[in-house]
C-alpha cells in the first residue's frame, strides 16, 4: 500500500521571509521619512528610559532621608538621567524626527541631498546609544551630565570614557543632519520657494544646523581631552597636574550654552506652524521671526560665561556676559509677542496641537524669565547650584522642549500615518501635561530660593512639603505623557481616515502630497507662487 506523504505548507516560512525582507527594508532604506519614523522610536524610546529614571529620583525624594537609594546610587541616576534626557532626546528629538521628515516635503524636494549620510546619522546615533546603555550595565557614571573636571578625569570611580565615548558619537550623528539640512535647504528648493516664502519651521532648523556645525566639534574636542586626562594622565583640566579645571567649563558651556537652542529652535518653529494654522492667519512679523532665529544662533555663541559667574572668572567678564545673557532673551521674546499677536482676532480652533503649542507659550515664557535671574550676577551669586537653577532648565528645555515635541507629533500624526488619533483623549493629555509639569517644578523654585541646594537627596525636613508637591506633579505628568503613547497607537489601527489635509494647512507638506507621502514625496516638482501661511478667514471643521 503506498504512502502519500501530506503537502508541506510554507505559509509561516513565507510570513518569515516576509517580515526579514520587511524589516531589511526599513534598516537599510534611504527614504528621509522611514529614517524620521526610525528617529521616532528610538527617541521615544530614550525619552521614556530617561522619564523612569527622572520619575525614581521624584520617589527618592519624597522624604528628607535616603530610603530608597544610596548616595553614590542618586548620584548615579540623576547623571544617566541627564545624559539620556540631553544628548538622546532634547538635541535630537524634533530634528531628527521632524526635521528628518519635514524638511523636504515643505521645501519640495524629492530627499535629503545626502540620504545615505542621513541614514548613517541614525546608526551613529543608535550606537552611542548603545554606549550609553552599556554605562548603566557597566554600574553607571556619577560625574553629573556636564562632567566637571578634574572629578570626572582623576577621582570618579565610574564609566566615564564609556559615556564620554557616547556623547561623542551623539555629536557625530548631529553634524551629519544638520549638513544635510543646510545643503537641502540651500540646493534643493523648489521653484519659486525663495528665502522669505520657506515655513519657519525651515527657518529653525537652518538656525539649528549652524549653531550644531560651529559648536558641537567644541564639544567633541573637549571630550577627547578629558577622556585623554583620565586614560593617559594628561594635564588638562587637572590643576594638579599643571591644567585648568575652569578652562574645561569654558569650552563645555561654548557648546552647551548653544546647545539650548538646538533644543528650543526647532521647537519655536513647530510652534509657529501650529498657531499659524490653528489661528487661520499668517504669522504676525514674519520676517522678524525668521531673523530672529539667526539672531539667537549668533548671540547664543556669546553667552557661556553666565555658567561661571561663581567659577572665578574676571568681573568685568561676568559685566559683560550678563548683558549679552539679557540681550538674546530679546529675539526669544520677539517670538512670543508676534506668536500673541497673531492669535489676537485670529479664527482660532482648539484642537490638541494647539493645546500644546499654548502650553509652550506658558512655560517657555516663565523659563525664560525666570533666566534673567540667573542672568544677574547679583541674584546668580545667591541662586546658583540651587533648586532654582534646576526649575529653570526644566521649564526651558524639558517642559518647552516637550510641549513642543508633542504639538508636532499631533499635529503631523496624521500627515505620516494617514490616521487620526482620539481628539478627546489628546487635548486631555495636553491640559494634563501642563498641570503636571508645573506642579512638579513650579515649587523647585520657591525652595531653590530659600535655599534648598540640587544634587543632594537628603535634606532638611522644612523642604519636604516643596519635594512632595514635585513628586505628586511628577506623577501627573507621567500619566500625560503615557496616554499619547495608548492612542496613537490604537489610532494606527482604529483610526479614522486623515485624508490628505485634514487641518486645511497651506505647506507644501499638507497640498502636494498624499497623507502618508509617496516614496519620492511629489508626483511632480511644485512650483511654489504664493507667501507662506496664505489662510484665507475661515473655520477649521
Amino acid at each position: 500500500m503506498a504512502v502519500t506523504t501530506p503537502p508541506i505548507k510554507l505559509e509561516s516560512h513565507e510570513n518569515y521571509l516576509n517580515w526579514a525582507y520587511g524589516v531589511k527594508s526599513w534598516l537599510l532604506t534611504t527614504d528621509h521619512k522611514r529614517i524620521a519614523i526610525l528617529y521616532l522610536i528610538s527617541v521615544s524610546f530614550y525619552f521614556f528610559l530617561g522619564g523612569l529614571a527622572a520619575f525614581v529620583l521624584r520617589i527618592d525624594l519624597l522624604t528628607p532621608e535616603a530610603d530608597l537609594m544610596t548616595s553614590d546610587m542618586y548620584n548615579r541616576s540623576f547623571t544617566i538621567h541627564g545624559v539620556i534626557m540631553t544628548f538622546l532626546f532634547l538635541i535630537p528629538g524634533i530634528p531628527g524626527v521632524f526635521g528628518n521628515f519635514l524638511v523636504p516635503l515643505m521645501i519640495g524636494a524629492k530627499d535629503l541631498a545626502f540620504p545615505r549620510i542621513n541614514l548613517a546619522s541614525w546608526y551613529v546615533y543608535m550606537i552611542s546609544g548603545l554606549f550609553v546603555l552599556a554605562t548603566v550595565v557597566w554600574g553607571g557614571v556619577d560625574t553629573g551630565w556636564t562632567f566637571y573636571t578634574p572629578y570626572s578625569t582623576t577621582y570618579a570611580n565610574s564609566a566615564v570614557v564609556l559615556t564620554v565615548v557616547g556623547v561623542f558619537l551623539v555629536g557625530f550623528s548631529s553634524i551629519m543632519t544638520a549638513l544635510n539640512f543646510i545643503v537641502t535647504i540651500h540646493k534643493m528648493r523648489a521653484p519659486g520657494m525663495t528665502w522669505f516664502r520657506l515655513p519657519l519651521f525651515i527657518w529653525s532648523h537652518y538656525a539649528t544646523s549652524i549653531i550644531i556645525m560651529l559648536g558641537t566639534p567644541v564639544l567633541s574636542a573637549t571630550l577627547i581631552l578629558a577622556g585623554m586626562e583620565r586614560l593617559l594622565g594628561i594635564g588638562i583640566f587637572d590643576p594638579n597636574l599643571g591644567g585648568d579645571p575652569v578652562l574645561f567649563q569654558h569650552l563645555f558651556w561654548f557648546y552647551s550654552h548653544p546647545a539650548v537652542y538646538i533644543m528650543v529652535l526647532p521647537a519655536m518653529g513647530v510652534i509657529s506652524e501650529s498657531i499659524a494654522c490653528f489661528s487661520r492667519k499668517r504669522v504676525f512679523g514674519y520676517k522678524f521671526i525668521a531673523m530672529s532665529s539667526m539672531a539667537i544662533a549668533l548671540i547664543g555663541f556669546l553667552v557661556w560665561g553666565h555658567h561661571m559667574f561663581v567659577s572665578g572668572q574676571s568681573t568685568y567678564a561676568g559685566i559683560v556676559f550678563s548683558f549679552l545673557t539679557f540681550a538674546v532673551a530679546i529675539p526669544s521674546a520677539i517670538k512670543v509677542f508676534n506668536w500673541t499677536a497673531t492669535l489676537y482676532k485670529g479664527t482660532i480652533a482648539f484642537r490638541t496641537p494647539m493645546f500644546y503649542a499654548l502650553g509652550f507659550i506658558g512655560i517657555f515664557t516663565i523659563g525664560g524669565l525666570t533666566g534673567l535671574y540667573l542672568g544677574a550676577m547679583a541674584t546668580d551669586v545667591h541662586l546658583h547650584d540651587t533648586y532654582f537653577v534646576v526649575a529653570h532648565f526644566h521649564y526651558v528645555m524639558v517642559g518647552a522642549t516637550t510641549m513642543a515635541y508633542l504639538c508636532a507629533l499631533h499635529f503631523w500624526w496624521p500627515k505620516m500615518t494617514g490616521k487620526m488619533y482620539h481628539e478627546g483623549l489628546g487635548i486631555a493629555s495636553a491640559i494634563i501635561i501642563f498641570l503636571g509639569f508645573n506642579l512638579t517644578f513650579f515649587p523647585q523654585f520657591m525652595m531653590g530660593y530659600i535655599g534648598m541646594p540640587r544634587r543632594y537627596h537628603v535634606y532638611p525636613e522644612e523642604f519636604q512639603i516643596y519635594h512632595a508637591a514635585s513628586t505628586l506633579g511628577s506623577t501627573v505628568l507621567g500619566v500625560g505623557y503615557l496616554l499619547p503613547l495608548f492612542y496613537l497607537i490604537f489610532s494606527l489601527w482604529r483610526g479614522q481616515s486623515a485624508g490628505d489635509n485634514p487641518w486645511g494647512a497651506t505647506g507644501l507638506e499638507w497640498t502636494a502630497t498624499t497623507s502618508p507621502p509617496s516614496p519620492h514625496n511629489f508626483d511632480k516638482t511644485p512650483v511654489v507662487t504664493t507667501e507662506a501661511y496664505s489662510y484665507g478667514k475661515y473655520d477649521l471643521h
